[in-house]
């Protein structure tokens, strides 16, 4: 009977131990093949670094951390496909990514609905966090990058207040969720300023912007402002070079190095708005973690970054959460202040789950590379 009772008592303890090892479950969903696939592959980077590190310093809760991650490819679709498997196979507790507002629009249903917490990195939408017909926060909904209306508004402010700009041309993707928020706060900050602005659009495939180009410099436009991603941005300024009219090109935080492949000299002296400096020592640590981790540079330095913040928060919430439960970590997310990252110091807006006072860095292109020129903030705010 004792070694009945012993046998018993064995067995439960091992049990426990086996439950205790098991993983918190952290997904992740990044393009990381097609189109975007840039960002997204060195966002997964990003967060498996920033996980073998949480593993490596004993886990989270007596418990080790394993990330599950999908590609998305860039489509909606099967990011909601994705994000159904991660919740209701994976069973994991928090999601990371994407880095589309669109794709965060079309997940969210689901996620509140699972009460599962989601931090999107490059997601700037305003309706991604916060439902633009009640105004109530989007509770699951979370976002590591400023809100269009600001980077908007800091790209008009910046061309107008600081370059003297008097004609603002506005390219962008029509029916795009992001290109279309940027576009329209870039047209409300210039009306606040008193400033000519003018929209000229294309459709998703289109790779001639000639028309377009010709358009806005008949018009006399000294500026021209793209709210869309770097494949476009690169041959606009291509173009533009080819016809002979080099206005000051600004765009946001559709930037990828990869635009130099096919902007070539005409991206040099381009303007940028950069969702944080890379001349940071937070940013720079990261920076030189990858190049040990994986043995070569990282070309989307800031996706790195990104995706590794967003893990911190994750981990930083599970443990004041005090267990790898989605609405007790949401709760958590939702309180966090003053959570020193490696880009910036994060504290939640409670009103509508952004990072609170995110500053923008301006930068400018020269010799295939984005230099550092200042932190700009308007004076004021939408």
């Amino acid at each position: 009977m004792k070694k009945l009772f012993l046998s018993i008592c064995l067995l439960l303890i091992f049990a426990g131990a086996t439950f205790a090892a098991e993983p918190i479950k952290i997904g992740y969903i990044a393009t990381l093949t097609g189109e975007g696939s840039t960002w997204g592959q060195h966002e997964r980077d990003g967060a498996l670094m920033a996980v073998k590190e949480i593993n490596d310093a004993g886990g989270l809760l007596g418990q080790p951390v394993e990330l599950v991650y999908y590609d998305i490819k860039g489509k909606p679709e099967d990011a909601v496909n994705a994000v159904r498997r991660l919740i209701f196979e994976d069973k994991v507790v928090v999601i990371g990514g994407s880095n589309y507002s669109s794709i965060q629009l079309a997940i969210s249903p689901i996620v509140n609905r699972e009460q599962v917490p989601v931090m999107g990195t490059a997601t700037t939408n305003p309706a991604v966090t916060v439902n633009p017909e009640t105004g109530e926060v989007v509770p699951y909904m979370f976002r590591m990058a400023y809100t269009d209306p600001y980077q908007g508004k800091v790209m008009a402010d910046y061309l107008i207040q600081k370059l003297g700009k008097k004609k603002i041309a506005i390219i962008g993707d029509i029916g795009d969720p992001y290109s279309e928020g940027l576009t329209e706060f870039i047209e409300k900050r210039s009306d606040e300023l008193g400033i000519e602005h003018r929209r000229f659009g294309f459709r998703a495939g289109d790779v001639d912007f000639r028309a377009q180009i010709t358009d806005a410099k008949n018009w006399g436009a000294d500026a021209l402002a793209m709210t869309m991603f770097y494949k476009e941005m690169g041959l606009v300024m291509k173009q533009s070079y080819e016809l002979d009219w080099m206005p000051a090109f600004i765009g946001g935080d559709g930037y990828s190095p990869s635009l130099f492949e096919v902007a070539g000299e005409a991206a040099e002296g381009s303007y940028w708005v950069y969702s944080m400096n890379e001349n940071d020592e937070g940013f720079k640590t990261i920076y030189a973690k990858y190049e040990k981790e994986y043995d070569r540079v990282p070309t989307e330095p800031s996706n790195v970054v990104y995706a590794y913040d967003v893990i911190s928060v994750f981990a930083d919430a599970i443990k004041r959460a005090g267990k790898a439960e989605g609405p007790a970590i949401r709760d958590a997310m939702a309180e966090t202040k003053d959570l020193q990252l490696a880009h910036f110091k994060y504290t939640v807006d409670k009103a509508t789950n952004n990072p609170l006072n995110k500053p923008a860095a301006m930068m400018r292109a020269h010799n295939e590379k984005l230099d550092f020129l200042e932190m700009w903030e308007p004076q004021d705010s939408f």
